[in-house]
């Protein structure tokens, strides 16, 4: 019998862009804005209804597991009214079969009323909203198209979502300017009693495109250059690490860093939470608002187009032979470099995106962040063992904290 394990032996995740890249800001680092040059002759970059009945139908009917779940994400995804939404979960009711669907959406959290918190509350919606720390932090880059800052509109979003008792989590970027602040970034967060947070290192290079896109693809342009709000691999490693001190000593068990928590995951052998830190992708596409559907929401090019939802049904686009090897070309195009570390069980190479940097030899497809990822492995190391070996004996890893102050790790 073969050992393959077979791709519908995990859920199907589809990020639905409700109108496309369109946004209310305009982010100086937003990988996602210029994707509206892909549709320059398309006028209104907007999800049908059509559309999203036959999306909604056909999505639940690929479905290999109990549970179904929706992403909403964008640009903007609130810059689609709430009626929008109440039909989507129309859909949902109509053709759930039985199903368990749960829906999350990415906001800026610019446009967000008590009107939508109470939708999110009934419905039971998660809402990520992205915010990059402290003001100072967060308006260096999150800026409207005026060029005005957003924290302020974006803090009233949160409050209300607080006051409606919305489950949020945030979503942070970590920049070459936030990076140097870990922990006055960190402490952020824990003073909103925001208690899930991922942050994300953004990493880009340059190459203006005739249409007027200027991100590289991921396979084009090794010497492309990085665009400035780019983080350094050592800044990600230090950040890494300072954020983890004061969450190892402190936090563990009330705080949620979900690259934390996919460490752990993959230090005790267990299915990360995180997709950039699997052995394999290519389970989680990205369908845009007139139906094409794409590898990945990092992957929105041309050469990585699977095709349309009016055309191919959803099973044969994110089970077809292609994405299949898109999936396993993570595992498959590792650099020697990496399969000889003896932290690859960690990392997995990372993001495929990133994987634009030469290894010591030579060799193509090192991550850009190798070396931070490592370094902060190496710190975390004897941390995560203790943990691992809590978890072997059913006891909570949360023990650790208790462990530093006996000073296990002196």
């Amino acid at each position: 019998m073969s050992n393959t394990i077979s791709p519908f032996s995990k859920p199907m995740y589809i990020m639905t862009k409700s109108v496309g890249a369109l946004c209310n800001l305009a982010c100086h680092y937003c990988y996602y804005l210029e994707k509206t040059n892909l549709y320059q002759d398309t006028s209104k970059h907007v999800m049908s209804d059509e559309l999203l009945e036959r999306f909604t139908k056909e999505y639940i009917e690929s479905q290999t597991m109990q549970q179904v779940l929706f992403t909403w994400h964008g640009g903007e995804p609130l810059m689609r009214p709430l009626s929008f939404y109440k039909k989507a979960m129309e859909l949902q009711k109509k053709y759930a079969q039985g199903r368990t669907i749960d829906n999350c959406i990415q906001t800026n959290g610019t446009m967000l009323t008590d009107e939508w918190c109470s939708f999110f509350k009934e419905n039971n919606w998660l809402v990520g909203v992205s915010i990059d720390g402290p003001q100072e932090f967060h308006d260096e880059y999150r800026k409207d198209k005026q060029g005005k800052p957003s924290f302020v509109k974006v803090m009233k979003g949160i409050h209300l979502l607080q006051k409606n008792e919305v489950e949020w989590n945030a979503m942070a970027v970590v920049n070459d300017f936030n990076a140097e602040y870990p922990l006055d970034f960190y402490r952020f967060f824990k003073s909103l009693g925001c208690r899930y947070i991922q942050f994300t290192p953004i990493v880009e290079r340059i190459f203006h495109h005739t249409d007027g896109r200027h991100i590289a693809s991921p396979e084009q342009f090794e010497d492309a250059p990085l665009a400035q709000f780019s983080i350094t691999p050592e800044q990600w490693g230090n950040f890494l690490c300072a954020v983890f001190d004061e969450w190892i000593k402190e936090d563990v068990g009330n705080y949620y860093l979900q690259l934390f928590d996919t460490t752990l995951a993959n230090w005790v052998g267990q299915q990360p939470g995180l997709c950039s830190m699997a052995k394999t992708c290519g389970h989680a596409g990205v369908m845009e608002f007139n139906g094409d559907l794409y590898s990945c929401d990092h992957f929105v090019f041309p050469a990585y187009k699977l095709g349309n939802i009016y055309t191919s049904s959803l099973s044969e686009m994110m089970y077809s032979k292609r994405q299949l090897e898109f999936g396993e070309n993570k595992r498959r195009l590792l650099p020697t470099q990496c399969k000889e570390c003896e932290f690859l069980f960690a990392c997995n190479g990372e993001c495929p995106k990133n994987r634009f940097s030469r290894t010591a030899n030579g060799e193509h497809g090192l991550n850009y962040l190798c070396e931070g990822y490592y370094n902060f492995f190496k710190h975390v190391a004897p941390y995560m063992d203790y943990m691992k070996e809590e978890l072997q004996n059913k006891r909570a890893p949360a023990n650790v904290m208790q462990a530093i102050k006996d000073g296990a790790f002196e």
